[in-house]
């Protein structure tokens, strides 16, 4: 735009000049002087816009770099949106998980407090049968005379009475009828068996290693389940004890509490013990109603 002003004002001083024909000399000085600062100014514009090109490339290459970090943290933000989103998913599954679980360990809370309620009834029943084992025990001791007491044994072991009686009190010799003499011993044992109806007995027969040599009699088997035999029907028949309770049973040579080398040993060998128990069918009650509120069922 300046350089069309400059040029046309030349023109027209130009054509002036020819125009007059004769221009005066310090006319045409000024008319030089003026030219030279137009020049000068044309020179300066020209070089400013040259500046200007130069820097208004700069900025364009700066804001197209700018654009290009603009479109990079725009992809980054976009990235970090969809992070967002699939960690809020999957916190939204763990809360729902975290639910599940929370019902999971309700449940196990349930189920260890059922089985923890079940072990106190188990250490009450226990306790219970230790009370009452000692106090059988106590009750039946008393009972017994000094001289009776040097036939019969009377333990606990592991919650279980045993009362051990042996066969000179008991039987007559060789045989498995009960002796005259045991009928006082038998009537106490059966007063202690008849008051505490809680429990089941166990009649066992026991023999030393000498096989039996009696015709009617095969062998130790037979003779210690004969024996226990013996004393469960004397019990029933003589002294009303509820059948239902008893048990006979005969473990022949096999299950000594001495050795049979000694003439010693072998008369502790020979032996029948009752054995009083609680009720079986107690404990199976017991461990089933266990088993129910272990797995939540009624």
């Amino acid at each position: 735009m300046n350089m069309k002003i400059i040029f046309t004002y030349v023109v027209i001083i130009t054509a002036m000049v020819c125009i007059t024909g004769c221009v005066s000399t310090k006319k045409f000085k000024t008319l030089q002087t003026n030219y030279n600062k137009l020049q000068d100014e044309n020179n300066e514009l020209t070089r400013r816009g040259q500046e200007c090109g130069v820097n208004l490339d700069k900025a364009n290459n700066n804001l197209d770099k700018a654009n290009v970090q603009i479109s990079g943290l725009q992809d980054q933000i976009n990235q970090e949106r969809d992070h967002v989103k699939a960690l809020q998913s999957a916190l939204d599954k763990c809360l729902e998980s975290a639910g599940q679980g929370n019902v999971n360990i309700s449940k196990l809370v349930d189920q260890i407090n059922a089985s923890d309620k079940y072990i106190q009834e188990l250490i009450a029943s226990k306790n219970k049968s230790d009370s009452l084992n000692m106090v059988l025990t106590n009750n039946l001791t008393r009972s017994l005379s000094k001289d009776e007491m040097q036939d019969v044994d009377v333990k606990v072991k592991k919650g279980v009475v045993y009362i051990s009686l042996s066969d000179n009190m008991l039987y007559r010799s060789g045989s498995y009828e009960i002796s005259d003499k045991a009928g006082t011993t038998l009537a106490k044992i059966a007063k202690i068996i008849t008051d505490y109806k809680d429990y089941d007995v166990l009649i066992e027969g026991n023999t030393d290693n000498v096989p039996i040599t009696k015709p009617n009699i095969r062998n130790n088997w037979d003779l210690s389940a004969l024996r226990a035999s013996s004393v469960v029907q004397s019990l029933q028949n003589n002294y009303g004890v509820d059948p239902k309770r008893l048990t006979a049973g005969g473990r022949g040579e096999y299950n000594p509490i001495a050795g049979n080398d000694t003439p010693d040993g072998k008369v502790k060998n020979r032996r029948t013990e009752i054995i009083i128990t609680p009720k079986l069918d107690q404990f199976m009650d017991l461990i089933n109603k266990g088993a129910a509120d272990s797995t939540g069922t009624h």
